[in-house]
């Protein structure tokens, strides 16, 4: 991501997590399905940062997938 600044261009790298949710807005995502821990905590906490994506929390991964085909629906 590029940031001006009145003195100088900065540059600073994004993290994977960053960049996930960029591409979720991007592509028009609304509405994720999720069960939150252990390795997707950093997207969890990137999240933070878009709030217009609603998160819709689930009992477990099964279950996302299931919601998340009848919500396509």
């Amino acid at each position: 991501m590029t940031v001006k600044t009145r003195k100088k261009t900065e540059t600073r790298l994004m993290t994977g997590a960053e960049i996930v949710v960029t591409a979720l807005r991007e592509q028009g995502v609304d509405v994720l399905f999720g069960y939150p821990g252990g390795a997707v905590l950093p997207i969890y906490d990137a999240l933070h940062s878009a709030p217009e994506l609603q998160h819709v929390l689930v009992r477990h991964e099964q279950g996302a997938g299931h919601a998340a085909e009848g919500y396509a629906r």
